[in-house]
């Protein structure tokens, strides 16, 4: 479980990649709540695409490179920094990779393996 208080701790690179995998699923949510309201009823509005739109364009972008920067700090594999990529795509996909690589070792001192985080932060 995700303590709030520290959930805004970005001093890290594994607390900012958090951050950001959250955010771009809460933009998620509000695109696809706009998209609802545009699209369900006969005479829908589309402010709510206009807005979360281009907001979740730019957090989807920011997740990419907060990816590629938490790769090469953490030292992830080509195929864990494809997986977080791709994990972009669909829906709250970089929330489920965010929980998947924390409990495999991959985000330092917010994973579950201390083995794996000595591992990917070049201690072992």
């Amino acid at each position: 479980m995700v303590d709030m208080q520290n959930f805004f701790d970005l001093s890290t690179t594994a607390k900012r990649f958090r951050f950001i995998a959250v955010l771009e699923a809460f933009t998620w949510l509000g695109l696809l709540i706009g998209m609802a309201f545009k699209y369900l009823p006969a005479d829908g509005n589309e402010i709510g695409v206009k807005i979360f739109g281009p907001i979740h364009g730019a957090v989807f972008v920011l997740y990419l490179i907060v990816t590629v920067i938490t790769a090469l700090k953490l030292r992830w594999s080509v195929v864990t920094t494809v997986v977080a990529a791709i994990a972009s795509v669909p829906p709250f996909g970089t929330v489920i990779f965010e929980v998947w690589a924390a409990r495999n070792g991959h985000l330092a001192e917010l994973s579950t393996q201390p083995t794996a985080v000595r591992k990917d932060a070049g201690i072992a």
